[in-house]
């Protein structure tokens, strides 16, 4: 058995995920990928909804499986995103809002939240998107991972150059960069 302390990163990646992948009964469980890029993070996450659209990289069984990643996930705590909020907005949240109300939708990046606002015309209903505490920094170190891997792959393989990893890399982070930007959604 190796110990996965003194590898790499990308070392380490690759031998967590196989271990997630491929243990005994892997072939009874259909879900055993998206269930293995769930374990690993958001970042996972991401990247299998993003193959979950190219059945022509993964093949369709698996892009089946990655589907499941389109649902939603557990949202992250109450005091958090109020921390987040209060962050960005520099007061807390009680003096912004006159209601903040739990998570009413989560996914891999971020989170929304239905709250109150007081206006001169009266009470309005709004929804506050969150972008989930430390993703950013997550995303960019999960990335730096994933070009390697695909570096890599592409100088090892035929096959992988074919299918232009380093390119279905690019294109993920491009997505993600949009994706937390939220002032776009604005």
């Amino acid at each position: 058995m190796v110990d996965p302390h003194p590898l790499p990163p990308m070392a380490q990646f690759g031998l967590r995920l196989g271990r997630l992948i491929e243990r005994r009964g892997a072939d009874k469980e259909p879900a055993r990928l998206s269930k293995a890029m769930t374990r690993l993070g958001p970042s996972y996450v991401k990247f299998g909804q993003f193959l979950a659209t190219r059945p022509d990289i993964v093949g369709f069984p698996a892009a089946r499986d990655l589907e499941a990643l389109q649902d939603s996930m557990e949202p992250f705590a109450q005091a958090e995103a109020e921390k987040a909020v209060a962050g960005a907005l520099g007061r807390p949240v009680s003096e912004v809002f006159l209601e903040f109300g739990p998570s009413v939708a989560a996914a891999s990046i971020a989170q929304v939240h239905r709250a109150r606002l007081a206006t001169p015309e009266g009470e309005r209903a709004v929804a506050v998107k969150i972008v989930r505490p430390g993703i950013r920094a997550r995303f960019a170190r999960d990335l730096q991972a994933m070009r390697f891997a695909a570096k890599i792959a592409e100088s090892l393989s035929p096959e992988a150059r074919r299918l232009r990893m380093r390119e279905v890399v690019e294109t993920l982070a491009r997505s993600v960069s949009i994706e937390m930007d939220l002032r776009l959604e604005a």
